[in-house]
């Protein structure tokens, strides 16, 4: 006897006026599944997650839950009171003291430990907690998440990926993260031109076999056209009175037609837009503090940026990312030293708390209010609506009215309004909430190239992954670790440490005499560096100020003006290169220097 699904939705179709959103799509859900939605802005994610809550109605179709099924939903934004405490949104003031104990469990579990604090005191990262433990007190036996790692930091979101990998539990979740989707789905269902299309597999498998089912798409629409042109002649022939066969004939032949006029998206050439010219000075920190009462946000700190460089800053809430990056801006004052900015430099800052647009105001207008087109270098230019459907905004999306626009088109309209500004320096603050998968990519793939500075404050590992070429990791009181890589390089060095300290721990049966401690110190920390290691070591300083002169070069000529725009490309490219060897080469040299 087949088992009864967790889920059963048949058949479902939703459209507001016109627009269809889906339309007869059908899916189901069985204890134990994974299931990960993916699908563009707009196309109605969050709207299908209001209908399967109850939430909103839709036109037609069934969905159906198992008798007696426990449903948690954690909301994209979650609302309190912001009077009650904390204990008491998770608890809801119920006299149930095995409920109270399990609040309390899982509060301190999800670190928050000031139960009594109000819940307008919260940082959204930590409402977003709050309501995450709501639903796990719950204890549901299907778990409905809508962007369960927004506002939540890295520390958080590694927790709950575990939490979720772990044990036989039911998840249907609506995410952008990809390494989240990678990591706890099993299954991913995507939603594209108004159907559902199933893959049984993680987020890798689904790109895979996406791209397969386009190929496919593709080469039927191909033969289509073919059979179409053939048809076409044939039907401009065809006398207007018809037999039945000749009947029958035509109507396949507008089925054959609404086939060979499908469209598929394409992938589009890489945006490469020629920034405002920006010069060798970028920014120094000057030995910056800044404290809030007793807490310490930077203490005495020093960062000299360079051209060209693609920084993340990572670290958990309450760190004082966003705190680093106003100072910068000029928006909050340092307690002592200063933000010493160069005269070229022109900041596009993309801020968390987005931007305020008129419901009357048409997407192209936004757009052309700023600039008509944008500058690509070489003499072309993209206009504005051709920059517009670069970030996946159709012909009759750029003439609609603002209103219309879901939460994720308004927060990529607003990244649209920071680049088209054609700044040199990006500053982006979590620049990925809210983004679909898609438009994720284009960004990922411009900021590549883009011929300027970039700080990105950013939760999603897989994006800074893409972006960053090292990073500010924030550890709290103050704490500022710069690494040489991006965020998977970072876990993979912090592992790596973690091993080495627990394999310097002395065993419990293992006590050493003062003479055996010295001696084990004398081995393994001191000992003498081998012939091949001194010759690595002398040469490693010859190449090191080699590299250093030629990158010293590359940025005086990349300065100079003088470049021709294949030139100025070419250097611009070997810049990160040359960096990347040097840090390498100067990590190992610190490794031998302890030797010497």
């Amino acid at each position: 006897m087949a088992q009864i699904p967790y889920l059963d939705v048949q058949n479902l179709t939703k459209s507001f006026g016109a627009q269809v959103l889906f339309k007869d799509i059908s899916f189901s859900i069985a204890e134990g599944q994974h299931v990960g939605l993916v699908a563009q802005n707009g196309t109605g994610k969050s709207t299908l997650l209001s209908i399967l809550t109850g939430k909103e109605g839709y036109d037609s179709g069934s969905i159906i839950y198992r008798n007696d099924l426990r449903v948690g939903m954690l909301e994209q934004s979650p609302h309190f009171d912001p009077e009650e405490s904390v204990l008491d949104a998770c608890f809801n003031h119920e006299g149930n003291p095995e409920r109270l104990l399990k609040a309390k469990q899982i509060l301190t579990m999800l670190k928050l430990y000031d139960l009594e604090q109000p819940m307008g005191q919260l940082s959204g990262g930590q409402q977003k907690r709050v309501a995450l433990a709501n639903v796990l007190i719950l204890e549901p036996d299907f778990l409905i998440l809508d962007e369960p790692t927004n506002h939540l930091d890295l520390e958080m979101i590694e927790w709950l990926e575990g939490y979720l990998s772990r044990g036989n539990k039911t998840i249907f979740m609506v995410t952008h993260d990809r390494y989240f989707l990678d990591n706890v789905c099993n299954t991913i269902l995507e939603l594209d031109n108004n159907t559902i299309y199933t893959y049984r597999g993680n987020y890798s498998y689904y790109l895979e076999k996406r791209q397969e089912r386009i190929d496919n798409t593709r080469a039927e629409i191909a033969r289509a056209n073919n059979l179409y042109r053939t048809e076409l002649e044939w039907m401009r022939r065809m006398p207007q009175a018809r037999g039945h066969k000749a009947r029958y004939r035509e109507e396949a032949f507008y089925e054959l037609e609404a086939k060979a006029k499908q469209r598929i998206e394409e992938r589009q050439v890489r945006l490469k837009s020629s920034s405002v010219y920006i010069g060798s000075k970028i920014f120094e920190c000057q030995y910056v503090s800044k404290r809030f009462d007793d807490k310490i946000i930077l203490n005495d700190f020093y960062y000299n940026f360079s051209r060209f460089e693609k920084m993340g800053i990572v670290g958990n809430n309450g760190t004082g990312k966003s705190t680093f990056v106003k100072m910068l801006l000029g928006e909050v004052a340092p307690d002592s030293g200063k933000f010493d900015i160069g005269e070229t430099v022109r900041f596009g800052y993309f801020s968390q708390e987005g931007l305020k647009f008129r419901d009357d105001q048409k997407v192209i207008d936004i757009i052309t209010d700023i600039a008509d087109y944008i500058d690509l270098g070489g003499g072309k230019h993209m206009t504005a609506s051709q920059f517009l459907n670069y970030f996946l905004f159709s012909p009759e999306q750029q003439h609609n009215y603002v209103y219309k626009l879901s939460g994720g088109e308004k927060r990529k309209l607003y990244l649209c309004t920071v680049l088209m500004k054609n700044p040199n320096f990006l500053v982006l603050d979590e620049p990925t909430n809210d983004l679909d998968i898609q438009t994720l990519q284009i960004l990922e793939e411009y900021l590549q190239d883009f011929p300027g500075c970039v700080i990105v404050v950013s939760h999603d590992r897989y994006f800074m992954d893409k972006v960053v070429d090292h990073l500010l990791v924030f550890k709290g009181e103050g704490e500022i670790q710069d690494f040489p890589g991006n965020y998977t390089q970072f876990r993979d060095f912090q592992k790596m440490k973690s091993k080495e300290e627990e394999q310097q721990k002395p065993t419990k049966n293992s006590s050493p005499t003062a003479n055996e401690q010295k001696k084990d110190y004398r081995n393994n920390t001191k000992r003498k560096m081998s012939f091949k290691e001194k010759r690595e070591y002398e040469q490693l300083s010859d190449k090191i100020a080699q590299l250093e002169e030629e990158k010293q070069q590359l940025e005086e000529e990349l300065c100079s003006g003088n470049l021709s725009v294949d030139e100025l490309t070419e250097k611009s490219k070997r810049l990160p290169i040359l960096k990347d060897e040097l840090d390498e080469l100067e990590l190992r040299w610190l490794e031998l220097a302890e030797l010497a």
